[in-house]
């Protein structure tokens, strides 16, 4: 017996359409509850280190991998925005990092190697490192010298094992990997950029003047 596909298509489409907006009302849920689940005094030090990079001339270097990376580039740029001298690691044009300089690294695991090993060599130099993770005793984190703690789950969530999650009752969420975590990074940092609007002065006019004019 067959079944009419135009029958089925409405069905699908149904499905299809739950489903997303499903995945967005978790996300959105999960926002309305990120701005208690931040530990303030994390942000603050973030933001006074950034401050005093700036002051002094020093500079901000960025690193993430993969989707992690791409909410570290939208951060530098806006921090270029700000007047802030930064670059992003994995650029060909990017200068030594010195002593003095600040390195922001992103990582929800916190375990990706070569995150871990641009914080240690970072530091090593005499930069100060700050890791971005929703581990704060990862691997990352323990080599920095400060931590912002974003909550979502990571790749490496603690349930892989279909066995164990369904026992206590846990369920894999909607958003795949580490959606949550780039999704609260993301909008942590943009927030952060208005508080360092704020802090240094500026107006969002001064800002607009150092936006590209050629796109």
């Amino acid at each position: 017996m067959r079944i009419s596909l135009i029958l089925i298509l409405p069905l699908i489409y149904y499905v299809t359409d739950a489903l997303y907006k499903s995945a967005m009302q978790e996300v959105i849920k999960f926002l309305n509850e990120l701005p208690n689940l931040i530990d303030q005094s994390q942000v603050e030090v973030l933001i006074k280190a950034l401050i005093q990079v700036r002051n002094s001339g020093k500079r901000v270097f960025v690193s993430g991998a993969g989707r992690s990376g791409l909410v570290g580039r939208a951060f530098a740029l806006r921090l270029m925005h700000l007047g802030f001298e930064v670059y992003v690691f994995g650029d060909t044009i990017i200068p030594a990092v010195r002593q003095g300089d600040i390195v922001i690294v992103i990582s929800g695991s916190g375990t990706t190697a070569s995150s871990v090993l641009i914080a240690k060599t970072a530091k090593n130099i005499g930069a100060t490192v700050v890791a971005i993770t929703s581990r704060p005793k990862s691997p990352l984190a323990k080599v920095s010298h400060h931590i912002v703690v974003v909550p979502g789950r990571t790749k490496l969530a603690k349930e892989n094992d279909y066995i164990v999650r369904q026992i206590i009752g846990e369920h894999e969420p909607l958003t795949p990997l580490g959606t949550l975590f780039e999704i609260a990074t993301l909008v942590t940092l943009d927030s952060i950029v208005v508080e360092l609007m704020h802090e240094l002065g500026l107006s969002e006019e001064e800002i607009r003047l150092r936006h590209a004019n050629i796109e």
